[in-house]
């Protein structure tokens, strides 16, 4: 079962990883590059991608993290997580990226490389 969380329509890329992100500590906000050597897509741009990954760790101020990669033109169009946290959910309010909440087999069945489609407005909101 897919839920909205922030609305919007969004084509990309899918760039997906199992572990959560912390956006304030992993990601530099001019390029859009995750910068944590430890993270299975260190070195990957998260720029202009659908970004599935299954949550968001570490400080709220993540959600400005992700509202300074919006600003800089460096931001996923969308996310889709497993969870909604707090931070990733307000950064992408405020950056007006389309985010929504998909269920584990729903998480599973997308993959990395993939064009995906996603649009709040369509009954199939993954296309």
């Amino acid at each position: 079962m897919t839920k909205v969380i922030v609305q919007g329509k969004a084509r990309g890329l899918v760039l997906k990883t199992n572990n959560p992100i912390n956006f304030l500590g992993a990601v530099d906000k001019q390029t859009g590059t995750i910068h944590d050597k430890k993270h299975d897509i260190f070195e990957k741009s998260i720029k202009d991608s659908v970004l599935v990954f299954p949550h968001g760790v570490g400080s709220s101020v993540g959600a400005y993290t992700i509202y300074s990669l919006k600003e800089n033109g460096t931001a996923p169009v969308a996310m889709i997580c497993q969870k909604a946290d707090l931070t990733v959910a307000s950064g992408c309010a405020l950056a007006n990226i389309p985010m929504i909440i998909v269920s584990s087999d729903e998480f599973e069945s997308i993959e990395n490389g993939k064009e995906l489609e996603v649009d709040t407005e369509s009954s199939n909101v993954l296309n």
